[in-house]
């Protein structure tokens, strides 16, 4: 049984949250199956990066780290952005360039989840001749959602009634993604839309991958701002994350969060305070100036 090859991208703030991730992973995957992560790091600490090794059950969890400066090939540059998201929300678009030719497909997933079934079951969706498999993103859905779309879509001939997919968890199709040079694509798309563009790389996915991407069941990507009846297959923290003390939205979420962490180097890890969560956003947007 091959690996599964899973990529995230995270700072030294956000690894807690990874740790979370590949816990609720590891707890609920099929048996014997081995993961290989992939973790793109942004200026993690050597004491962090023992301390999520520490996490990870070693049998079947294999850690492989990759620096931010180092994944963006030669002669490509990070569209310039006006969000406060960190720069290392770009990094889904360089996979392609170092994960080995002979993988066929990627999971990437966002740091801020968790995994309450088996992530098995995502590599065994047939993509046909599709780019990526995503989520519907329930808050947008079409292009012409006013609050969140494509606000431009007339613009770029393309229908307002076109499908929007979240891109948190993506499965990638790389060898389709290298022949279209779809990286490529996406920047010059958010170079040219800045002012389109309120979520960065999403706008940049969906515009260039429009018709070209397999949806995927609803569960595997449910909002944590969002009541649900069902038994999601994976809870995504979007808006406020249950690290911090201000958090305000689903508790059941919240504990289970805390189950997998306590399972951890970061077990009875203590909230964090507004202050410091508005540090982080001032970082983020300083650290784009001067890149």
């Amino acid at each position: 049984m091959k690996p599964l090859t899973i990529v995230v991208a995270s700072d030294n703030h956000y690894l807690i949250l990874l740790a979370a991730l590949i816990k609720s992973i590891e707890d609920n995957i099929r048996q014997s199956q081995k993961i290989n992560v992939y973790i793109i790091e942004d200026a993690v600490t050597e004491s962090s990066k023992k301390k999520l090794q520490r996490s990870v059950n070693g049998s079947f969890t294999t850690l492989i780290w990759q620096k931010m400066e180092e994944v963006i090939p030669k002669g490509m540059e990070l569209p310039f952005d006006r969000s406060s998201y960190p720069l290392n929300i770009y990094m889904r678009l360089f996979i392609p360039y170092f994960i080995p030719d002979e993988i066929e497909y990627v999971l990437y997933l966002d740091v801020d989840m968790i995994v309450l079934g088996d992530v098995t079951g995502i590599f065994e969706n047939d993509l046909h001749d599709k780019v990526i498999a995503a989520v519907l993103d329930p808050r947008i859905i079409t292009f012409d959602n006013s609050w969140g779309g494509v606000l431009n879509y007339e613009a770029l001939g393309l229908p307002g009634t076109t499908r929007y997919f979240n891109t948190g968890l993506l499965l990638m199709n790389l060898k389709k993604w290298r022949e279209q040079n779809v990286t490529e694509k996406i920047i010059q798309c958010i170079e040219n839309n800045k002012k389109f563009a309120n979520y960065p790389d999403q706008y940049g996915l969906n515009v260039v991958l429009v018709n070209q991407w397999f949806e995927l069941n609803p569960l595997w990507n449910h909002f944590s701002t969002m009541e649900t009846n069902d038994k999601p297959f994976l809870i995504h923290f979007v808006e406020r994350k249950p690290i911090y003390q201000s958090y305000n939205y689903s508790e059941e979420f919240k504990k289970l969060f805390f189950y997998y962490l306590n399972q951890t180097e970061w077990k009875n890890f203590k909230p964090i305070g507004e202050s410091k969560r508005y540090f982080k956003k001032i970082k983020n947007i300083v650290d784009k100036f001067f890149k």
